[in-house]
């Protein structure tokens, strides 16, 4: 469904401190070989030993990883010299802290990263993304401007909030799960088609991508 409906990229969050992943390794593992283009999965995971993140990417056949850990630059490196096949986008959490500390630590990753992305801390669960809640726009449009690699937007995207935030930020693309989610917390198709066709027309009216 999430294919059908123009996702370019599919996460599947998997070593996780605070929430519990949707599916095992195994059963993640399966579905990617049957169903997802390797250059379509990324693997989303605060797993920061990089030999563990290259094997586990290997087991699921994913080609993209997202690292949501606060990993140090020497760590993704790391991990760039031991699978340089792998696409890495580091996350850049925003917590409220000083702008320049978390530019600062967008250009100090960039060189071993393919992309960043911005999501949102929640101070009472702990979490570092998956919170459902928006940060402030500007520091994400800071790091978009700063940042010599593409800069990937989430939290708390829904279709009502996804152009809105393109247009204030500039990303190059766009990242949504719960505000996808019914109330089962399983995605909503409706919600997935309507969000990806906002996000791609808002993301070709700033910059002539249509990537979301």
């Amino acid at each position: 469904m999430l294919l059908a409906a123009g996702v370019d990229l599919l996460g599947f969050p998997l070593r996780l401190p605070v929430h519990t992943p949707d599916l095992s390794e195994d059963e993640t593992a399966r579905l990617i070989h049957a169903c997802v283009p390797p250059t379509r999965a990324c693997l989303i995971t605060y797993e920061t030993d990089p030999a563990a993140v290259a094997d586990l990417a290997r087991l699921l056949g994913a080609r993209w990883v997202q690292l949501h850990a606060d990993v140090a630059p020497g760590v993704v490196a790391e991990l760039r010299n031991a699978a340089p096949e792998l696409g890495l986008i580091a996350a850049l959490v925003v917590h409220g802290e000083d702008h320049d500390a978390l530019v600062a630590r967008g250009l100090a990753l960039a060189p071993f990263v393919d992309a960043c992305i911005t999501d949102t801390f929640d101070p009472e669960s702990g979490a570092r993304g998956a919170t459902g809640k928006t940060h402030d726009w500007s520091v994400s449009a800071a790091l978009a401007h700063a940042l010599p690699v593409p800069l990937l937007l989430a939290g708390g995207l829904t279709p009502d909030n996804v152009a809105a935030a393109v247009r204030a930020v500039r990303p190059f693309g766009v990242d949504a799960h719960t505000g996808l989610e019914n109330e089962r917390g399983d995605k909503d198709e409706a919600k997935v088609r309507a969000f990806v066709r906002r996000a791609k027309e808002a993301l070709g009216r700033v910059s002539g991508s249509q990537r979301a």
